[in-house]
């Protein structure tokens, strides 16, 4: 998309506003499937928590990708776009027993983290097929924050507790048809990754009737130009060619399994802002927008950092702004930023905003969630409404009649 599409539809949408290019997100479905051309079986499972509109989850099942969840809800999302219940798996954390079997209900895929939850649904549910998510210790990731694979992380079975983990199966007779791991986001090293990827191959030598191997995700896409991210195509070559070896050596073919989600959507989404007010202090200029954390936390959460341009000024001078948000917190987007200059009323873009933005935003401040749109064949569409004032007061329960109407105080 180009900055004059992207200022159109902030005119005709409004702002705040996030946008997304359909064209952008096939293309990285495409570069990640042509990668790992050589393995013989590959499903590509959306990671559905980084964007999960439902057009989104539509547009990826027709890409022929499946589809990985976290919570019974994003699992009925994924029914509702159309996945079939076996291209969906439940990968969730510190869940409760229930919604496991909620899930397995559905006809899914159900991947456990924990050796309680293992036991307890093996002994119920001996026959249910069961992925097992396996914690590498293996810290691939630069960042602590979304790192988790890591020996403190709450995520995944010890590759220290597989003997107990064995254990549960012999006795449970339960039936283990894949492995798993997730080492965190932002990748760089491929060595490291691959290191994490031998352990898996390792502990997958335990159990003889699987059907596949989940490799996790966290591929890190640039944030800016020329910003270094993961080589795709060499850890397709070298991962794929060890798999593939695997495969003959356990004397059977599986499916090579990923779930991308930043990979496949950052890139392809556009956060757009209005300029409330420009801002001259002693030492900053701010630049504060109709938006904040409430629609955009990632900066202020992980400390990431998007890049931020002028739709209004492409050619202007550039100048050094510090762009706040409206909420009644420390909200940045990035400080003593080189950007166009900026004057009150321009539309600024935040690139890279497609995987964990919209999904986790709120209504903190009692403000509206941002309109959606997404672009595709060089049409722009709606696919979810600027929330109203009626959308905060849904659900809520107003209990006036507790309470007395305040007199007038007397007049001394």
């Amino acid at each position: 998309m180009n900055s004059r599409n992207l200022l159109k539809l902030a005119d005709q949408f409004g702002a705040p506003l996030y946008v997304y290019d359909a064209e952008k997100i096939t293309s990285q479905f495409q570069r990640l499937t042509n990668a790992f051309s050589g393995v013989n079986s590959l499903r590509l499972n959306y990671a559905a928590k980084a964007l999960s509109n439902i057009s989104v989850l539509r547009l990826m099942n027709s890409l022929g990708g499946g589809l990985d969840t976290v919570s019974v809800q994003e699992v009925k999302l994924g029914l509702m776009a159309g996945f079939k219940p076996e291209s969906i798996i439940f990968t969730p954390n510190g869940v409760s027993l229930e919604e496991i079997e909620e899930a397995s209900a559905l006809g899914v895929q159900i991947n456990i983290d924990n050796l309680s939850i293992l036991e307890q649904f093996g002994s119920k549910h001996p026959d249910v097929p069961v992925c097992i998510r396996i914690n590498p210790h293996v810290m691939a990731g630069g960042n602590s924050k979304i790192s988790v694979g890591h020996i403190d992380s709450k995520f995944g079975i010890s590759i220290h507790q597989i003997p107990h983990l064995l254990r549960i199966v012999e006795l449970t007779k339960m039936n283990i048809n894949g492995i798993h791991m997730h080492t965190g986001s932002d990748i760089l090293d491929i060595d490291v990754f691959l290191y994490a990827s031998e352990i898996l191959f390792e502990t997958a030598k335990n159990f003889k009737n699987l059907e596949f191997i989940d490799f996790g995700s966290g591929f890190k896409v640039p944030y800016k130009n020329g910003d270094i991210e993961t080589n795709i195509e060499e850890l397709g070559k070298k991962l794929g060619d060890r798999f593939n070896e695997f495969c003959k050596n356990y004397g059977k073919e599986l499916t090579l399994a990923f779930e991308p989600g930043k990979f496949l959507v950052s890139e392809a989404g556009h956060f757009l802002a209005k300029v409330n007010v420009v801002k001259q202090t002693t030492s900053t200029v701010f630049a504060s927008v109709d938006s904040g954390f409430n629609h955009l936390i990632r900066p202020m959460l992980y400390g990431s950092s998007h890049e931020i341009i002028n739709l209004s000024n492409p050619k202007g001078k550039e100048r050094y702004y510090s762009v706040v948000g409206y909420i009644c917190e420390t909200d940045t987007f990035g400080s003593n930023r080189r950007i166009n200059e900026i004057s009150e009323g321009d539309v600024l873009c935040f690139k890279n905003a497609g995987a964990y933005c919209f999904t986790m935003s709120s209504n903190y401040n009692s403000r509206y969630r941002p309109a959606e749109v997404l672009w595709h064949k060089g049409k722009a569409h709606l696919i979810r409404q600027r929330e109203t004032f009626d959308d905060i007061l849904r659900n809520q329960v107003d209990v006036k009649d507790l309470f007395e109407t305040p007199k007038a105080a007397a007049i001394k």
